[in-house]
């Protein structure tokens, strides 16, 4: 998530570091409108998708694809694999006014090594901060 170059995370007490918004999807969920609830859920901030879509048409319809597909090993013999997508807020006053949770708020990239952000997620925020202002306003499509 992605808002005048600031990267929203939020505090897992449970892994005791500092994430994007992110969850499991539920059955009969599609992985894009999962993505949108759990970032909702999770900070209280509404928002859309950005990214590359497959077709530039109405139906069927076309869901983001993913920036990133990664296996995380959570204890043996159990597995999660993460869809990494971008976003954006819907509007300003969603992105300044709408935090809910506790520790969760914007961090601009001067600040990720401040706050102790792991490599991984570091990685992650720099991507999107250099890739999202090239979606935002357009819908890529596959030529």
């Amino acid at each position: 998530m992605v808002w005048r170059q600031r990267i929203l995370l939020h505090w897992h007490a449970k892994l005791a570091m500092w994430l994007p918004p992110g969850g499991h999807i539920e059955s009969d969920e599609l992985p894009d409108d999962a993505a949108v609830r759990e970032v909702h859920e999770e900070t209280g901030v509404f928002v859309r998708l950005v990214g590359e879509r497959g077709l530039d048409i109405a139906a069927p319809r076309q869901l983001t694809r993913p920036e990133g597909i990664q296996v995380e090993d959570i204890a043996p013999g159990h597995q999660h694999i993460d869809l990494v997508y971008f976003a954006v807020p819907l509007d300003d006053a969603t992105a300044e006014s709408r935090l809910t949770a506790d520790r969760t708020d914007w961090y601009g990239r001067e600040e990720l090594d401040r706050v102790g952000v792991n490599a991984e997620i570091h990685q992650w925020c720099e991507r999107a901060l250099v890739r999202v202002p090239i979606y935002v306003g357009r819908t890529p499509t596959i030529r």
